[in-house]
């Protein structure tokens, strides 16, 4: 989102992966954004359309995992930090991800809470504090 709407700290290397995968609360979360700024006002109709293709075209790139009963599950159980509930979802479905596929992912988020958990779990993290963890 930070990308899209062109915020300061914004991920800018994203050929560096050759897959991007994320939670189908994605979908729900950015869209919720948008729909915020609309409500604001903070875009006129013909940028909110723009937006909204822009959006639309970047989750095409991205690989969904979905909110399955497995997903729910895993985020309902203990995590080695304190995790809000959106982060749980999201960390659920990148561990069950990785458990499914047999491969490794490195979690990309501005979000602390969240980057502190990953880690946790033993995945590689990226943020724009990723100085602060190193």
């Amino acid at each position: 989102m930070r990308r899209l709407l062109r915020q300061p700290g914004a991920f800018t290397d994203w050929s560096a992966w050759d897959l991007a995968v994320s939670s189908e609360l994605l979908r729900v979360e950015a869209h919720r954004v948008l729909d915020r700024l609309r409500l604001q006002g903070a875009f006129g109709d013909s940028e909110l359309a723009e937006l909204h293709r822009l959006l639309l075209a970047s989750f095409r790139a991205l690989e969904f995992v979905p909110l399955s009963r497995a997903v729910l599950n895993r985020a309902t159980a203990p995590f080695p930090t304190v995790l809000s509930t959106l982060d749980a979802i999201h960390l659920a479905s990148a561990l069950l991800w990785m458990e499914e596929k047999g491969e490794t992912i490195t979690v990309v988020t501005h979000d602390t809470q969240l980057s502190i958990a990953a880690r946790a779990c033993g995945l590689d993290v990226k943020t724009d504090a990723a100085a602060f963890f190193d």
